[in-house]
């Protein structure tokens, strides 16, 4: 599935490092062609010979090489690889990808890449846990890096807790699934809905919640990945998206999200609305910033236009929609009445009695509900991992064509 397929391991000093020989395995026997690039700092916990050999490669450390008297090109190797993976990525190095620091060959590497970058955290649970960490990967995903999240389990340390490199067999199934051309929804137009909106209360101040973005975001590239032309409409996000198939659309307002929805609406084949949009918003927003006084502040709210079943009123047979359910109490039967109420196609309940699901995660876990009221409940996963379950259920809809009603 990997044949011929141009990656780069970049190797970062941590002693996940072990595990890499074993990926360099793996991808070989997909007949991947492989150059791994090392940190000085990983030369001790993993020596270049080994992985020269396994790859049949060799291994750049330094832009110089001292034995040929030749300079490395970072241009030319960012140019030639269809996917860069940093694994292990010490925080150390995460700290400088986030930074644009250039102080060894890796880094100037990274910074030269024209492939999309995935990156695999390894460091003890609190160095992991620590917020410049947590930060400096939120900025590395802005720039549309790939975090591939790490698994908990025993560290060297001793502690138990998230920070393990994920294993190679899993690391290959991302590398696989992402660089594995599939046409599944070529012809297909998708309108997917993404983050939160705001409501403007007055000039500097406004309603809104928690919504990152991220499962929207990662919804519309598993439809780009496996074919299909995607509008994305997102309410303002940190998060950047870069796909040939994909054309993000910024909305600031539950308003605008309503106008841009209904106005592609009718075009799309594939409709889902992943984004956190306001129920209520201010009647009378103030022009001018609302200064502080010694009394109550009264804001006046109205109901938004509920987009969701506004779209469930228009659609028409053939078309496929779409809804989030983020519950907190009942919340199968609160999802199946909005199943029902708005004329969905599928509803993915998500609850915040979960731990690690809902806003502000990089995991999920959801039960997707069908027209039948069948459900299907999945264990918690990286939200990457979800878009692809979600999308694999809509895609035994469009199989099914008896299955879709207006």
């Amino acid at each position: 599935m990997l044949k011929g397929k141009k990656i780069i391991i970049g190797v970062t000093g941590s002693i996940s490092a072990f595990k890499i020989p074993v990926l360099i395995r793996l991808l070989k026997k997909e007949e991947a062609i492989v150059k791994i690039v090392m940190t000085p700092a990983a030369t001790a916990f993993v020596t270049p010979l080994t992985l020269s050999t396994l790859s049949e490669n060799p291994v750049l450390v330094e832009p110089f090489n001292r034995d040929t008297g030749e300079w490395n090109s970072h241009v030319e190797l960012g140019l030639w690889a269809d996917l860069f993976i940093i694994a292990p990525a010490s925080a150390n190095t995460i700290a400088k990808m986030a930074n644009g620091v250039a102080d060894n060959f890796l880094l100037i590497s990274y910074l030269s890449a024209k492939c999309p970058v995935f990156f695999a955290p390894a460091m003890d649970l609190s160095m992991y846990k620590h917020p410049t960490t947590q930060q400096n990967i939120k900025i590395l995903q802005s720039y549309g890096n790939f975090l591939i999240h790490p698994a908990a389990g025993e560290l060297a340390s001793g502690l138990c807790g998230e920070g393990r490199l994920e294993e190679p067999e899993n690391i290959l199934g991302i590398i696989k699934s992402f660089l594995t051309t599939k046409d599944e929804f070529a012809g297909k137009k998708v309108l997917i809905s993404a983050g939160p909106t705001f409501e403007a209360i007055d000039p500097v101040r406004f309603i809104s919640n928690y919504s990152s973005g991220n499962m929207g975001y990662a919804i519309a590239w598993e439809f780009a990945n496996r074919g299909a032309k995607v509008l994305l409409i997102s309410g303002p996000s940190h998060l950047d998206i870069q796909h040939p198939n994909i054309n993000k659309t910024g909305v600031v307002s539950a308003r605008e999200m309503y106008d841009h929805c209904i106005a592609h609406f009718d075009e799309t084949d594939i409709t889902v609305m992943a984004a956190a949009i306001a129920d209520y918003t201010p009647v009378n927003p103030e022009v001018r910033k609302i200064k502080k006084k010694n009394k109550d502040l009264k804001i006046e709210l109205k109901p938004t236009v509920d987009i969701l079943e506004t779209l469930g009123k228009q659609k028409k047979s053939g078309q496929i929609l779409v809804g989030f359910a983020l519950e907190t109490d009942n919340e199968l039967e609160n999802a199946k009445k909005k199943l029902k109420n708005k004329n969905l196609d599928l509803v993915v309940l998500n609850s915040l009695n979960d731990p690690g699901a809902g806003f502000q995660h990089e995991t999920n876990k959801i039960t997707i509900i069908d027209r039948d009221f069948n459900e299907y409940p999945y264990q918690l996963k990286n939200k990457s991992e979800v878009a692809k379950d979600i999308v694999d259920r809509i895609k035994e809809l469009t199989d099914n064509k008896q299955y879709i009603k207006a």
